[in-house]
C-alpha cells in the first residue's frame, strides 16, 4: 500500500500508466474474458452431469433471475451498440493501439453479457437456492471496483484538461451502475446484489415498516439457510463427534477448532477486510505531510493537489466499506457460534445423568446459555484484533521512519512498554472475572430455587429472609464485579495516555539524537499516534474480551464433559419382537455410584405383554427408583434390562409446560379428534374445560401454575394415553385427586383404554392392587415379595402390614353408624352402573341452580399468563434520568464531563502546541527552543493523563453505584410481589432480567451512556479546529449534520423495536430450557428428545432474527453517516487547495500547521460522528435493558408485612376460630370468580377436614386464608381479627402449612426444616436441589417436621398425605393428634380415612358449601353428597376392579 502512494507524491510515470485507457480497457477486456471462459466450462460441466428433474419439485421464485437477465441483456445490447458506433466512427479516421483495444473490450462485453443472459435463463450456474454461485458474485463485485476505478479516472484525466471521448465515460458510468435485484420471504441479504450489499440497502425496507408501524415479530425476515442454527448445527455436531470420538470428550481448544471450521469462510473474508481497513487507514498519515508541503506551495507536479485529495477520498471510501462490512460479518459469525453453543448445551442437559444434573441446577445451566455463549458469540468481534494491533504498529512504524527516521524505534519501544504493561492487568483481569462468573452462578442458582418455590416462601412468610441470601450473595459478586471495573479504569487511564505517552518518548528522542521537527511531519506522527491510538486502546479490552472468553470456554466444556445417561442402560427391543415387555435381572441401582449401599439390590423381574403390574411399600422404599431403572434413568451398576416397545411415564410430581392445555396432551401428536375426546373422557377433565374460560386452549402458567395438583395429574394422564405406548409407566397416578375421580381414572383408563397394554402402577392406595396381575412388594431397595394379591395375603409378611395398615384406617368407619353405612352402600351398589361421576355433575349442577348461579357470559375472562410487557415508541427521558441520577443524585455526572472537557482540550492544545511551534521546513526558524516545545508537550500531556484518570475513576464509582441501587430495588419489588405476579409471569422472564439485563447494567450501559457524551465532546473539538482552519466548512457542515439526525431519527425506530423484540425473544429461550431441565425424564421417556431440540433451535433462530437484524440496521445508518462525513472531509480538502499560491503566506507559520491540523483532524471525522451516532443508537438500544429492570421496580406489591396500628398480640391467636364471610375471590381482575360468596366457621380447637371434586376450591380457599390471593368481596376473621387489616408477616407467621407439593431447598436437613434459624442444631445431612434426592413422601415428612417446630395454633394441611403410605398416613394423623390437641387443623385431603377422622367436614363444589357438618350426621343423610364420596371409597377398598 505504501509503495502504490508512493508515486502520487513524487513519480509520475507510473500514475500516469494507471490512467492510460489502454490499460483500462486492456483489463476489462481480460477480465470479460475470463467470465466468458468461466461460464461456458460451468455450462459444459453442467450439461454433462445435469439430471432429470422431478415435475413435481418445488419451483423457487425466479424474480432475481428474471431482473438479472434484463440487466445483462441490457448490457450487452449497449456494449453492441457502443461497439458499432465506436466502429463507425473510426473507421475513416484511422486505427490506433487505443482503440482496437477498446473495440476489442466492447466485443468481449457483448458477448460475455450474452452469454451470461442465457445461462441464467437456463438457470446453469445458479446455486438452486435463489442465489449466484459464489465465484459469480466475487467476479461482479470485483469489476464493479474496476468500473468504480475506471469512472473516477475518467473524472481525474477530465480534469488535467484531457479531453476523453464521450464514449469511454458513458461505458464507465453503464458498467459501474450495474447491479442485481431480488426479493423473497427470507431475510433478502440472502439474495440482495451487489450495490445493495455494499450499501446495506436489502435492510432498508425493514427499516421503512418500522417508521410506519410498531414493529413485530412477524415484521422481521427469517433467517437465510446459512445463518439457520437449524441448518448448521447437523454439520456441527458432527465434525465436533468426529474430532472428539464423543461429546463428553470435548476440551476447549477442539471446541473452538469446530467453532471456527463452521464459520471459516466468514473468518478469512472479514481477515481480509481487516487487512484492507489497516491499509487505508494509513494512507492518510502517509500523505499528510506531502499535503501540508503542497499547501505551503512546494508543488511537485500539475493537480498534485487533486491528486492526492483523491487518494485520501479514494483511501477513506475503502476504510468506511470495509470496516462496516467487517463488523456485520463478524457479529453474523458471532451469533452463529452462539446458536450452536446454545443448542449444544441444550443437548447435552437433555442427556444428563442423575449425578451430574445434581452438580448443576437449572440456574447455572441457564447461565451457560445465556452469559457464556453470549460472551463466546460477542468474542467474535475481537477475532482479528490482535494481529491487527501488529499490523497497525508496524506501518505505524514505517510511517514514522519515513517522518522522523531512527526516533521511530523509541516510538517502537514505548509502544512495547505501553503493550506489555497490559499484560498484569490482563491477568488480573481474568483472576476476576473467573471469580465474578462463579459469584454469579451461585446467585443465579439461588434465584433459580426460589422463584420456583416462591409459593412457599410466602406461605410461610420467608421471603425477606431468602431475599436477604441474595443480597449477601450479590455482596459477593459486587466485591468481584467492582475489582473488575477499577482494573478497568486503571487500564482506561494507561492506554487512553498511551498516544500521548509515545508522542513525548518519540519527539524527545527526536531532540536528542537532531532529527529535525517540521510541522508536517509532526502533524503525520500525531495523526499516525490517533490511528494507533485505537489498537493499543483496545488491546486491554480485547484481552480483557479473550480472557473472559476463556473462561467461559472452559466454563462450557467443563459441562459438555459432564457424564450423560448411558445409552446401553436399557436394551431396547423393536416393537412386537418379544412377548416379554420388561425383563430385569440380576440388577443392582444406585443414584450414587459412590455410595457403598445400591439404592436397588438384586432386582429380578419379567412383565409380559398386557400385564398389570402394581408396585407398593412405605415410603422411601424405592418404588419410583424401580420405574426409573425401566426407563434407563438410575445408573446401572450391573445387571440387564430390557424393555420391547414404545413406553409413556406419568410421574409423582406433574411435569406441565407452560402453554395450552391442548398442547400438553397432544405433547407433539398430531391430533386425532376422536381419540382425544375418548381420552379427555377418560381422564374425566371434560368438566374442567367447560369450568375453565378458554376450554383446552387456556394457557398453562409455568409448572402448571393455574391447575390445581388433580387437574394437573390428569392432564398428565391424558399426554401419556394419547401417546398409544406399549408401556405405560405410572408414578402413583391417584395420589391427588379425590375417590370419585381416583376410581374413574383407575376404571376408565387402567382398566378400559390400557386393558391390552403393560402396565406398571405405583400406588399407596392398597384397594387398587386387587386389580393387579402381579404385585410387587418393596422394602429397603428389595422386591421382598411379588404374586398377585390372594397369594401374598396367604404368604407375604411385608404386604400383610401394609393391607393391616390399610384396614386399621377403614376401621374408623365401624365406629361410625354402621347401620347408616352399610344400608347407603346397599342402596347405591344397586346403582352401581351409573357412572359416580356423572352423578356428581348432577348434583353441581343443582347446586348451581338453587344458588341462582348461572353462566354470566360478562364475566370478566382472559388468560392467566399474558404477553411479556414491551415498552412501545422512544425510550423516555425518565429512564436516562433515573439511570443517571441513580447514583449520588447524580452529583458525580458534572465531575466526569468536566475532566472529559478538560481532557479534550488539553490533547487539543498540546496538538495545537506542536503544530504552531514546529517550522514548516528545516530552512524556517522555530518560533520557540526544543526545550521550550518538549516542557511544554509533556505539560500538557500530564495534565490531560490526569483528567483520564480521575474521569476513569469517578465513572466505574458511578457505574457500580448504580448496578447495585437498581439490582436492590428490582430485587425487593419481585420479592414483595404478589403470588398473582409469580403465577401469570414464567420465570424466564424474570431470570431474563436478574441475568441478561442487570449484566448489561453491571458492565456495560453507565459506560455506554458516558461514552456517548464523550464523543459528542470530542466531536465539537474536531469542528472547532476544523472551522479554525477554514471557517467555510459550516457551509457543508450544518446541511450534513441535519441530514444525519435525520438518518437516525429515521433509524430509531426500527432499532429501538428490534432491540425490545430481541430482549422478548431470550425470554422464551430461558424458559423452554429451564422446563426442559425439570422435565428431562419425561422428554427421554417418550422419546421425544428431537422434537424439543427442534423447539429449541426455533426458539435460538427466532432470537436471532432480530438480532441479525439490529445488526445491518446499524450498519445501514453507518454508511450513510460514513458517506457524509467523507463529504465534509473532502469538502474541507477542496476548499484548502483552491486557496491561491501563496495565500498562505509562509511567514505566517501557524497558518499552513493549523491547516494541516484541521486535516489531522479530519482524517477522524467520519469515524467519529459515526461513532457518535453508533454510540447514541446503542445506548438506546441497551438502555432498553435499564427500561426492563424499572419495569420491575414498579410491580404492584402485596400489602404491608407489618401493620403497626394493627400489630395483633403476641398470644394470638389463642383460640384458633376461623370465621370465613361471604368470601368471594378471583385470581386476577381480568379472570373469572373461583369462590361465589363462601360462608362457614372452623371452631377453634378442632379438625376441619375440606374435601370436594378436584378444581372445586379447596386450595383456594387456603391461599385466601393466607392472604396469598385477597378476597374480591367478603372476608375471614381468626379470633375476631379480620386478616385482612393486619400485615402479612404477623398473619403467616402465626399459621403454619403442609402444602400439596412438598418443597425442599438445596442444603442441610436442618436448613429445611429451620430456614429462620430460630431452633437449635440437629445433624445435618446433604439436600440436592429441589430435593431430588429424596423421595416425595420423604420431602412430605420434612414438611411436617417444619410445622411441629412452629407449634402454630392454626395448622393446615393441603393434601399432605398424598404422597406417603396408609401407615406412615396413619403415623402423621397420630402425631397430629398428639402435638396440636389444642390446635385448629384444617385439612384437604383425597384419603376418606382422614377425613373421618375430622371432627368437622366442608364438602366445596364449585367455589360453594355444598355440605358442613359433622363426618357422622353427613353418612346419615344418605343422599348428601359426602355419604357418597364415602361409599365410593368404601366400595373401591372392598371390592375388586
Amino acid at each position: 500500500m505504501l509503495s502504490l502512494f508512493s508515486p502520487l507524491s513524487h513519480v509520475h510515470f507510473s500514475y500516469d500508466v494507471l490512467l492510460q485507457p489502454v490499460f483500462l480497457h486492456g483489463l476489462s477486456g481480460f477480465l470479460h474474458l475470463l467470465l466468458l471462459i468461466a461460464v461456458s466450462l460451468s455450462w459444459v460441466r453442467i450439461k454433462f452431469r445435469m439430471r432429470v428433474r422431478v415435475e413435481s419439485e418445488e419451483k423457487h421464485d425466479n424474480s432475481l433471475f428474471k431482473t438479472t437477465v434484463c440487466c445483462s441483456l441490457g448490457v450487452s445490447a449497449f456494449s453492441f451498440l457502443l461497439c458499432l458506433f465506436n466502429y463507425s466512427c473510426w473507421y475513416s479516421s484511422g486505427w490506433s493501439e487505443e482503440k482496437l483495444v477498446t473495440l476489442m473490450d466492447l466485443a468481449l462485453k457483448t458477448v460475455a453479457w450474452g452469454v451470461v443472459c442465457v445461462c441464467l435463463q437456463k438457470e446453469f450456474f445458479s446455486s438452486g437456492e435463489k442465489r449466484f454461485s459464489f465465484l459469480f458474485k466475487a467476479w461482479c463485485i470485483f469489476y464493479l471496483l474496476v468500473s468504480c476505478y475506471c469512472f473516477v479516472v475518467d473524472i481525474i484525466v477530465s480534469e488535467r484538461g484531457v479531453a476523453l471521448p464521450t464514449q469511454y465515460l458513458v461505458s464507465d458510468v453503464v458498467s459501474t451502475c450495474f447491479e442485481t435485484k431480488g426479493g423473497d420471504t427470507v431475510t433478502p441479504f440472502s439474495y440482495a446484489g451487489i450495490l445493495s450489499h455494499l450499501s446495506f440497502s436489502w435492510v432498508g425496507p425493514l427499516i421503512a415498516v418500522g417508521n410506519k408501524k410498531t414493529l413485530d415479530l412477524e415484521d422481521v425476515p427469517r433467517l437465510g439457510s446459512r445463518d439457520s442454527v437449524l441448518e448448521t448445527f447437523p454439520g456441527f455436531r458432527d465434525k465436533l463427534e468426529t474430532d472428539c470420538g464423543a461429546i463428553k470428550n470435548v476440551t476447549t481448544l477442539k471446541l473452538v477448532k469446530s467453532l471456527v471450521v463452521s464459520a471459516w469462510k466468514e473468518i478469512l473474508f472479514t481477515a481480509f477486510l481487516a487487512l484492507l481497513y489497516t491499509l487505508a487507514s494509513y494512507v492518510g498519515p502517509y500523505l499528510l505531510d506531502d499535503f501540508v508541503q503542497y499547501l505551503h506551495g512546494q508543488r511537485l507536479y500539475e493537480n498534485q493537489g487533486f491528486v492526492l485529495i483523491s487518494a485520501f477520498f479514494c483511501a477513506k471510501m475503502v476504510e468506511c466499506l470495509s470496516q462496516l462490512h467487517r463488523c456485520f460479518r463478524l457479529q453474523q459469525v458471532g451469533l452463529g457460534i452462539r446458536a450452536l453453543l446454545v443448542t449444544m448445551i441444550y443437548s447435552k442437559a437433555l442427556t444428563l445423568s442423575c449425578q451430574s444434573k445434581q452438580g448443576h441446577t437449572s440456574g447455572e445451566i441457564v447461565n451457560f446459555m445465556a452469559v457464556d455463549a453470549e460472551r463466546v458469540g460477542v468474542f467474535s468481534w475481537h477475532i482479528h484484533d490482535l494481529w491487527m494491533v501488529a499490523l497497525q504498529a508496524t506501518l505505524a512504524l514505517l510511517i514514522l521512519y519515513k517522518n522522523i527516521g531512527l526516533a521511530s524505534i523509541a516510538a517502537f519501544v514505548a509502544t512495547i512498554v505501553v503493550m506489555m504493561t497490559n499484560v498484569p492487568l490482563g491477568s488480573l483481569q481474568q483472576k476476576f472475572q473467573k471469580k465474578l462468573m462463579v459469584s454469579k452462578d451461585k446467585r443465579m442458582k439461588a434465584t433459580s430455587e426460589i422463584l420456583r418455590h416462591m409459593k412457599i416462601l410466602k406461605l410461610q412468610g420467608w421471603e425477606m429472609k431468602f431475599l436477604s441470601k441474595i443480597t449477601e450473595l450479590r455482596k459477593t459478586e459486587q466485591g468481584w464485579l467492582k475489582k473488575c471495573a477499577y482494573t478497568s479504569s486503571m487500564t482506561t487511564f494507561l492506554f487512553r495516555g498511551a498516544p500521548t505517552f509515545v508522542a513525548v518518548v518519540t519527539f524527545g528522542t527526536c531532540m536528542l539524537i537532531g532529527v529535525p521537527l517540521e510541522s508536517g511531519k509532526i502533524l503525520s506522527a500525531l495523526a499516525t499516534f490517533g490511528i494507533l491510538q485505537e489498537p493499543i486502546y483496545s488491546l486491554p479490552g480485547t484481552i480483557s474480551t479473550i480472557a473472559r472468553t476463556k473462561v467461559s470456554l472452559d466454563r462450557i466444556t467443563s459441562f459438555l464433559r459432564l457424564d450423560e445417561l448411558p445409552a446401553d442402560a436399557v436394551e431396547k427391543l423393536p416393537r412386537g419382537s418379544s412377548d416379554t415387555t420388561i425383563e430385569v435381572v440380576d440388577g443392582n441401582f444406585s443414584w450414587e455410584l459412590s455410595s457403598p449401599n445400591p439404592t436397588l439390590k438384586n432386582i429380578n423381574l419379567k412383565v409380559f405383554t398386557g400385564m398389570r403390574v402394581a408396585v407398593c411399600g412405605t415410603v422411601g422404599s424405592g418404588k419410583s427408583t424401580l420405574l426409573s431403572c425401566f426407563l434407563g434413568e438410575v445408573p446401572k451398576i450391573s445387571g440387564i434390562v430390557r424393555v420391547c416397545g414404545t413406553k409413556a411415564y406419568v410421574t409423582q410430581s406433574p411435569w406441565i409446560q407452560s402453554g395450552k392445555i391442548e398442547d400438553n396432551i397432544l405433547f407433539g401428536k398430531q391430533m386425532d379428534r376422536e381419540k382425544y375426546e375418548k381420552v379427555l373422557q377418560a381422564c374425566s377433565l371434560n368438566k374442567d374445560l367447560e369450568i375453565l374460560s378458554f376450554g383446552d386452549q387456556t394457557i398453562v402458567g409455568e409448572r402448571g401454575i393455574n391447575l390445581s395438583g388433580g387437574q394437573k395429574q390428569r392432564i398428565q394422564i391424558a399426554r401419556a394415553l394419547y401417546q398409544d405406548a406399549d408401556i405405560y409407566l405410572f408414578d402413583d397416578p391417584v395420589s391427588a385427586v379425590d375417590a370419585h375421580t381416583g376410581s374413574h381414572l383407575f376404571k376408565e383408563c387402567l382398566l378400559g383404554l390400557l386393558s391390552t397394554k403393560t402396565v406398571v402402577y405405583v400406588t399407596h392406595q392398597v384397594e387398587f392392587l386387587p386389580a393387579a396381575d402381579l404385585i410387587l412388594v418393596m422394602k429397603d431397595g428389595k422386591i421382598t415379595q411379588c404374586g398377585n394379591y390372594s397369594d401374598l395375603l396367604d404368604s407375604g409378611a411385608d404386604f400383610v402390614e401394609l393391607v393391616g395398615a390399610h384396614k386399621k384406617a377403614l376401621s374408623t368407619l365401624d365406629s361410625l353408624d354402621g347401620a347408616a353405612v352399610s344400608n347407603e352402600i346397599s342402596t347405591l351398589e344397586e346403582d352401581a352402573n351409573v357412572s359416580s361421576t356423572q352423578g356428581f355433575k348432577e348434583e353441581e349442577a343443582s347446586k348451581d341452580e338453587q344458588n341462582g348461579i348461572t353462566d354470566n357470559k360478562s364475566e370478566p375472562k382472559g388468560q392467566l399468563v399474558q404477553e411479556e410487557e414491551r415498552e412501545k415508541g422512544k425510550v423516555g427521558f425518565s429512564v436516562y434520568w433515573k439511570c443517571i441520577t441513580a447514583a449520588y443524585g447524580g452529583a458525580l455526572v458534572p465531575f466526569i464531563l468536566l475532566a472529559h472537557i478538560l481532557f479534550q482540550a488539553l490533547q487539543i492544545g498540546g496538538n495545537y502546541w506542536m503544530a504552531w511551534a514546529t517550522p514548516i521546513s528545516t530552512d524556517v526558524e522555530a518560533p520557540v527552543d526544543g526545550t521550550t516545545l518538549i516542557v511544554v508537550y509533556v505539560s500538557l500531556a500530564i495534565g490531560s493523563s490526569l483528567c483520564i484518570l480521575a474521569r476513569a475513576m469517578l465513572l466505574v464509582t458511578t457505574g457500580y453505584k448504580t448496578a447495585t441501587i437498581l439490582f436492590n430495588k428490582m430485587h425487593y419489588c419481585i420479592f414483595r410481589a404478589p403470588m398473582a405476579f409469580f403465577d401469570s409471569t414464567p420465570s424466564g422472564r424474570i431470570l431474563n432480567r436478574v441475568s441478561t439485563d442487570q449484566s448489561a447494567l453491571d458492565t456495560n450501559i453507565p459506560y455506554q451512556i458516558a461514552s456517548s457524551a464523550f464523543i459528542m465532546i470530542q466531536l465539537l473539538g474536531i469542528i472547532a479546529v476544523m472551522s479554525q482552519a477554514a471557517w467555510q466548512i459550516f457551509v457543508v457542515f450544518i446541511p450534513v449534520i441535519i441530514v444525519s439526525i435525520c438518518y437516525q431519527q429515521y433509524y430509531i425506530p426500527s432499532a429501538r423495536e428490534l432491540s425490545r423484540l430481541v430482549g422478548i425473544c431470550k425470554a422464551p429461550i430461558i424458559q423452554h430450557f429451564s422446563e426442559t431441565i425439570s422435565g428431562a425424564s419425561t422428554i427421554r421417556s417418550f422419546e421425544q428428545q428431537s422434537r424439543f431440540q427442534e423447539t429449541n433451535m426455533k426458539l435460538t433462530d427466532g432470537y436471532s432474527r432480530p438480532k441479525f437484524n439490529v445488526a445491518a440496521a446499524m450498519e445501514w445508518l453507518c454508511f450513510r453517516l460514513d458517506m457524509l462525513s467523507s463529504i465534509i472531509f473532502a469538502f474541507l480538502l477542496l476548499f484548502l487547495i483552491s486557496i491561491p499560491p501563496g495565500f498562505i503566506d509562509p511567514g505566517v507559520l501557524f497558518q499552513s500547521g493549523l491547516a494541516g491540523l484541521a486535516v489531522t483532524y479530519g482524517l477522524n471525522l467520519n469515524t467519529i460522528q459515526a461513532w457518535m451516532i453508533w454510540n447514541l443508537c446503542k445506548m438506546e438500544n441497551k438502555i432498553i435493558s435499564v427500561e426492563r429492570i424499572l419495569q420491575y421496580t414498579s410491580i404492584p406489591s402485596d400489602p404491608p408485612l407489618v401493620i403497626d396500628e394493627n400489630q395483633p398480640d403476641s398470644s394470638w391467636p389463642s383460640n384458633g376460630e376461623v370465621d370465613i364471610q361471604d368470601l368471594q375471590v378471583r385470581y386476577a381482575p381480568h379472570l373469572p370468580v373461583v369462590l361465589r360468596g363462601l360462608t362457614c366457621k372452623f371452631s377453634g380447637g378442632l379438625k376441619t377436614s375440606i374435601v370436594g371434586r378436584t378444581g372445586s376450591g379447596k386450595s383456594t380457599l387456603i391461599q385466601t386464608l393466607f392472604r396469598i390471593v385477597e378476597p374480591a368481596v367478603g372476608k375471614v376473621m381468626i379470633d375476631n381479627i379480620n386478616i385482612s387489616l393486619i400485615g402479612l408477616h404477623d398473619l403467616r407467621s402465626r399459621l403454619s402449612i403442609i402444602p400439596q407439593d412438598p418443597t425442599m431447598f438445596e442444603g442441610t436437613v436442618r436448613d429445611n426444616l429451620d430456614p429462620l434459624e430460630e431452633h437449635s442444631d440437629e445433624q445435618i445431612w446433604e439436600v440436592s436441589e429441589n430435593g431430588e434426592n429424596w423421595s416425595m413422601g420423604q420431602r412430605q415428612l420434612v414438611c411436617l417436621g417444619r410445622v411441629l417446630l412452629k407449634k402454630s395454633k392454626v395448622v393446615v394441611l393441603d393434601e399432605a398425605t398424598a404422597s406417603v403410605d396408609t401407615a406412615t398416613d396413619n403415623l402423621i394423623q397420630q402425631t397430629l393428634r398428639q402435638h396440636f390437641s389444642g390446635s385448629t387443623i384444617i385439612t384437604i385431603a383425597h384419603r376418606i380415612t382422614s377425613v373421618l377422622d375430622s371432627d368437622m367436614v366442608l364438602l366445596l363444589s364449585q367455589g360453594l358449601v355444598e355440605e358442613y357438618d359433622t363426618p357422622t350426621k353427613l353418612l346419615e343423610n344418605k343422599s348428601s353428597s359426602f355419604a357418597e364420596l364415602v361409599t365410593e371409597y368404601t366400595r373401591r377398598s372392598n371390592s375388586s376392579f
